[in-house]
């Protein structure tokens, strides 16, 4: 017996609903120390490659680091592919503080245009994330954390104000769908000391222990081994790219022949395409010491990354979103 026609139409019309669901783009919040590491300059290229995509919506782009770089360099990046307005927030904490040793940010900021001149031209880290959040549909972000928790621990201890009368607690748990951070680490005594984690140690306690949303973390043994930067700086084709350059002037700078470690642009890849096929994940939980060490503890709160496809695949997929040039607007 053949199928009524009111039950195919129905069927088309939930695969369709579903297929929107599936294709529609992923609402990101992205958080970045931009200045001590350039790995932050390949993220935010793959972040606004998937953007031009169409598989990514850039709610906002915000820094965890008060260095004075941090703004513009940010406005160069989004200027670029043609994202100028994209919000831009900072924490006006004086610390974390933390500078750019290789001077590629000066370098880029000095040769391209962006609308934010200074750190002061942008808005407090948390009054952003507050704005953007209460506008949002409910679970519906996903926040991706390259840098130091300091704004995150700032947001959760947050209160109500004109833009939500939720706490920040609230509003997190109400808005956020996922909280996606290049962060922490395991060795053979399953703790490490990682820079994210530890510039902000009481920060990171804070956010470890009391963020209430789902958590997944590329630790710093996944990026470590997945080397990026050489094929785009060896790239004629892309001329006057502030990325090739910042990977040029800091790779020059360092000496380095084999590519940097692509330590944030893994946490932008699974946050937007999905930890499948690139990588397996295990469920774990830390427990953040006062000096910034993780150390392996029993739960299954956080998912956590664990290597499966080979890394330099891996690398070949992540340099080529790097290599993108804007779509021309």
């Amino acid at each position: 017996m053949s199928m009524p026609k009111f039950l195919i139409i129905i069927l088309c019309v939930l695969s369709l609903c579903a297929s929107a669901q599936k294709n529609k783009p992923v609402a990101v919040i992205f958080d970045t120390d931009i200045a001590p590491d350039y790995d932050d300059v390949g993220a935010i290229a793959l972040l606004h490659a998937l953007a031009d995509a169409g598989e990514v919506k850039i709610l906002a782009t915000i820094s965890c680091n008060a260095f004075e770089t941090t703004a513009p360099t940010i406005s160069v990046l989004n200027t670029y592919f043609g994202r100028p307005d994209i919000p831009i927030g900072i924490t006006k904490r004086e610390k974390p503080n933390m500078s750019c040793s290789q001077k590629w940010a000066e370098f880029i900021i000095d040769k391209y245009p962006h609308k934010l001149k200074t750190n002061a031209e942008a808005t407090e880290a948390v009054k952003l994330y507050r704005k953007i959040l209460s506008k949002q549909p409910d679970q519906s972000v996903t926040i991706i954390s390259v840098g130091f928790f300091t704004n995150l621990a700032d947001l959760l201890d947050s209160q109500a104000d004109e833009f939500s009368k939720l706490s920040g607690k609230e509003l997190v748990k109400k808005k956020v769908k996922w909280l996606v951070s290049m962060a922490a680490g395991l060795d053979k005594d399953q703790r490490f000391h990682e820079f994210n984690v530890h510039i902000d140690a009481k920060a990171s306690q804070k956010v470890f222990t009391e963020w209430n949303t789902p958590m997944l973390l590329s630790g710093f043994e996944i990026g470590e081994k997945v080397r990026t930067g050489i094929r785009l700086i060896n790239n004629e084709s892309i001329q006057d790219s502030p990325v090739k350059d910042a990977y040029q002037v800091a790779l020059t700078k360092d000496k380095n022949t084999i590519g940097r470690n692509s330590w944030d642009q893994t946490a932008v890849l699974v946050a937007i395409k999905g930890i499948e096929p690139y990588f397996s994940y295990r469920k774990l939980n830390f427990e953040i010491k006062d000096d910034g060490t993780n150390v392996l503890i029993p739960g299954d709160k956080i998912m956590y990354l664990t290597e499966k496809m080979p890394t330099a695949e891996v690398a070949t997929i992540i340099e080529d979103y790097m290599t993108h040039q804007p779509k021309k607007k």
